[in-house]
């Protein structure tokens, strides 16, 4: 992920902030056209690029400061969802994943995102998507937004038909293969108006500085109210 930041920002140049803490999610400053964004990646190298408890956390603290200081957010998502485990369900991770969610938003700067591999279920949403007031929303060819993975939407969906099938191995096989050609890939999501428009990732560069062009005169203002309230 951070060689995708460096061949996106100007001058390869990204200036990461909280690099030790929570790796799975990577944060900081760079430039776009000149102008600052603040990013919030996943990192697929890292516990495969969840959210857990302390990257989500991470995550709102930094699009909060972003746009506290009026800094566009560029997000770039390849998550595939939220980790699982007792540790996490006694830790929270609802309430604190539910952070992130709010952050994004919340926040009235303007939102770009990239969706790159896979976007599967409530971390999809989370992410910057259109469903929290995202932007602008790209996606590669190779994206996969789903509510899983083809390999356990198959086993949960077709359990007891390939459990009776002659030879359950190829009928699992067929099955995933099929389920990846229907919907594991971005065009659904697109023709439903989730993704602005699916990019070659050579035009990524472009294609996010002309969006942050267009959005630079935005102004959007929340319901009149003293504040919302913060999931804490």
């Amino acid at each position: 992920m951070k060689d995708l930041l460096h061949s996106v920002l100007d001058d390869r140049a990204f200036f990461e902030v909280h690099r030790e803490f929570a790796p799975n999610i990577v944060v900081g400053f760079g430039r776009l056209g000149g102008r600052v964004v603040g990013v919030v990646a996943n990192q697929p190298a890292y516990l495969a690029g969840v959210l857990d408890i302390k990257s989500s956390l991470k995550g709102a603290r930094f699009v909060r400061f972003c746009d506290c200081f009026n800094i566009p957010l560029l997000t770039f998502e390849d998550v595939p969802g939220f980790l699982p485990g007792r540790d996490q369900e006694h830790g929270g991770i609802i309430v604190h994943g539910a952070k992130l969610l709010y952050a994004f938003a919340e926040a009235t700067v303007p939102k770009l995102t990239v969706i790159t591999r896979k976007a599967y279920g409530g971390a999809y949403d989370v992410m910057s998507s259109k469903h929290v007031r995202g932007d602008i929303n790209f996606a590669w060819p190779t994206a996969q937004i789903a509510v899983m993975g083809a390999e356990g939407a198959v086993n949960i969906i077709f359990k007891d038909q390939i459990a009776k099938a002659d030879d359950p191995r190829a009928e699992h096989r067929r099955l995933v293969a099929e389920y990846e050609a229907q919907f594991d890939h971005p065009y659904i999501a697109a023709s439903l108006g989730y993704i602005d428009e699916v990019i070659l990732p050579s035009e990524t560069r472009p294609r996010l500085i002309r969006a942050l062009e267009m959005l630079k005169d935005k102004r959007q203002v929340n319901p009149r109210k003293k504040h919302g309230n913060i999931p804490l």
